[in-house]
């Protein structure tokens, strides 16, 4: 842990301080989070402040802009504006390492076929990539909207930082718990040819190395392991307690074309949709190894510590 994290059980001075602060900057409605933007691919100075801030305060933001063509290249150019570099290409991801988030063609099978988000069923609360390794842990997404669904197919997003304040008002034991490297294991995966992906232990709760704080979760009961102790299990169920309850910072909308999603990667969840035939659903989605960044800002804080 950093000197005095608020992340620290054992800093409550630090914790109060942070959470005071997070408390009064965080967002009340779902509309505080949207950006307005001319062009995600090209962000004016004032458009990419305001995304970096409302990021800093809640983890996330929405941006809505007129840009509906079908643009591979738009989460790319947008993410390196915000500090995202390091695409996780995934292997079910396209050539480019952005993902291509649609139904047509995979319900009469192929690879996708078997993995939900290419499914038009529901999918309940969880991180990207909770199941990799500590190496390729997933930090930063974007999931850009190009054509919505005929009906359904809304988000739904929290902070992870006020899932974990809550929990740690509620009982500090709980965070403890989520925070041991062996709370949640994803047990491992077999194909045809062998063991597709071995097993990943870790944490729920987890420090980047720049301090902040990031969250690994799925609501999911199949292929999961929790560590079978007292707290964990109390841990675990005050999170869908939480999640279950609709508190205040719980947040749905429907991506409609030309808006996203930038995160640091926050549980979210969809509700299951019904395409239009003559226009199906479509998202890309990029994913991250790093985290939302202003990294110009970062650049000026080292050259001034020289």
């Amino acid at each position: 842990m950093p000197a005095a994290s608020p992340f620290d059980l054992d800093q409550p001075a630090a914790y109060a301080r942070w959470r005071a602060t997070k408390l009064a900057a965080h967002p009340k409605r779902v509309e505080d989070l949207i950006v307005d933007v001319a062009d995600p691919r090209r962000l004016t100075p004032a458009e990419r402040s305001a995304m970096l801030e409302l990021c800093a305060r809640t983890n996330m933001v929405v941006y809505r802009s007129p840009v509906v063509a079908e643009d591979k290249a738009l989460p790319r150019l947008l993410g390196a504006q915000l500090g995202l570099h390091r695409l996780d290409a995934n292997w079910l991801a396209d050539e480019d390492g952005i993902s291509s988030i649609a139904i047509s063609g995979d319900e009469e099978g192929g690879p996708r076929a078997d993995f939900i988000p290419y499914t038009n069923k529901p999918i309940k609360w969880h991180t990207d990539g909770y199941y990799h390794p500590q190496a390729r842990r997933i930090e930063g997404m974007i999931l850009h909207c190009v054509r919505n669904a005929g009906e359904g197919g809304v988000s739904g997003l929290v902070d992870h930082e006020m899932v974990y304040l809550a929990l740690r008002d509620a009982n500090p034991g709980w965070v403890r718990a989520l925070m041991a490297g062996d709370a949640m294991t994803i047990p491992e995966r077999a194909d045809e040819q062998g063991v597709a992906r071995p097993a990943q232990s870790g944490p729920v709760f987890y420090l980047r190395p720049d301090g902040g704080l990031q969250m690994r979760y799925t609501a999911r009961t199949r292929s999961i392991e929790w560590k079978d102790d007292p707290a964990t299990r109390a841990a675990v169920a005050g999170i869908e307690q939480l999640l279950a309850g609709n508190p205040p910072w719980l947040f749905r909308l429907l991506l409609q074309p030309g808006m996203g999603i930038v995160a640091n990667n926050v549980p979210h969840e969809r509700s299951g949709f019904s395409n239009d035939p003559q226009q199906p659903r479509l998202l890309y989605r990029a994913r991250y190894l790093d985290p939302v960044r202003d990294e110009r800002a970062a650049q000026l804080q080292e050259e001034v510590a020289v």
